[in-house]
């Protein structure tokens, strides 16, 4: 399999791009439970099937995205094909010696988003950190690994050791990147609203917060035309996390108030197809 992507990785990015484009309609023809859960996420969101239809290519693009992200040369930065908006947020906080959480959801090319940071900011501010869950396939854990092992780039495990490293990166001046709609396992995490709907959410963020004080970006990475993106930056605007008194509870439900916003403004790249609303696992 590393065999395989590394040979997809030489493919030009817009050939795969639109071979994904057509996988991503391949799969919603085939797989009912797909489209059932698209469909229903997007219902409850308030969204029409025009609003959401971009996503099925979309969630294709990103699959086919990935050969090329993760296993292209070290030499091949993502700089020259990324545009920025609010990036002056990030070298602020950086400067001023503020950790920095990146919250960036499921929208867009969150992967080329977190290199993009770390090629950017990486030589003046150091590595960018982030937890690492090994997958579960064996056959997908040595793809993922080289996927990790890229310049100012650094991984933690998801484990109270890998939170401690969080912290002392975040109370560093150091940065992060979370995806705060991904379901965590039992125990890490509180029932909150999420477009009408209580679903499980992380609690890592608010106590990351909490304990450090660092400043908090919605982040979201949208793909262009022509093999371009372009990365959004825009501090988290919600009132709990600004009170000390704020419980993790209504900590979690302002941060999913924000990715809801995030959501809504650009639904075409939302990864619809993701479970959010399922329960959570029983972790090891």
């Amino acid at each position: 399999m590393l065999t395989l992507f590394r040979l997809l990785s030489r493919i030009p990015l817009t050939w795969m791009q639109a071979l994904g484009g057509a996988v991503g309609w391949l799969v919603w023809a085939v797989s009912p439970s797909y489209r059932r859960q698209f469909l229903a996420n997007a219902q409850a969101a308030g969204l029409s099937w025009a609003e959401v239809r971009p996503a099925v290519t979309a969630a294709g693009c990103m699959v086919a995205e990935l050969p090329w992200v993760w296993m292209r040369p070290h030499s091949t930065q993502i700089l020259g094909r990324m545009a920025w908006d609010g990036a002056e947020h990030m070298q602020a906080g950086l400067k001023a010696g503020k950790g920095v959480i990146i919250l960036s959801p499921h929208i867009g090319c969150w992967e080329i988003g977190a290199q993009a940071l770390a090629e950017r900011f990486g030589p003046e501010f150091g590595p960018m950190v982030a937890l690492y869950r090994p997958p579960r396939k064996d056959w997908l854990k040595p793809v993922v690994l080289m996927s990790r092992q890229r310049p100012f780039l650094e991984a933690a495990p998801t484990s109270m050791a890998g939170v401690r490293t969080l912290i002392r990166a975040l109370r560093g001046g150091g940065y992060t990147a979370i995806l705060p709609d991904q379901v965590p396992p039992q125990g890490q995490g509180v029932w909150a609203p999420f477009f009408g709907r209580d679903v499980y959410t992380m609690t890592l963020l608010p106590k990351l917060a909490q304990q450090t004080g660092a400043l908090i970006l919605l982040t979201w990475c949208e793909r262009l035309p022509g093999g371009r993106f372009c990365l959004h930056m825009a501090p988290l605007d919600e009132p709990s996390f600004q009170d000390p008194a704020a419980t993790l509870a209504q900590m979690a439900a302002g941060m999913n108030r924000a990715v809801e916003r995030m959501v809504l403004h650009c639904p075409g790249q939302y990864l619809w197809g993701y479970a959010r609303a399922k329960q959570p696992r029983e972790e090891r």
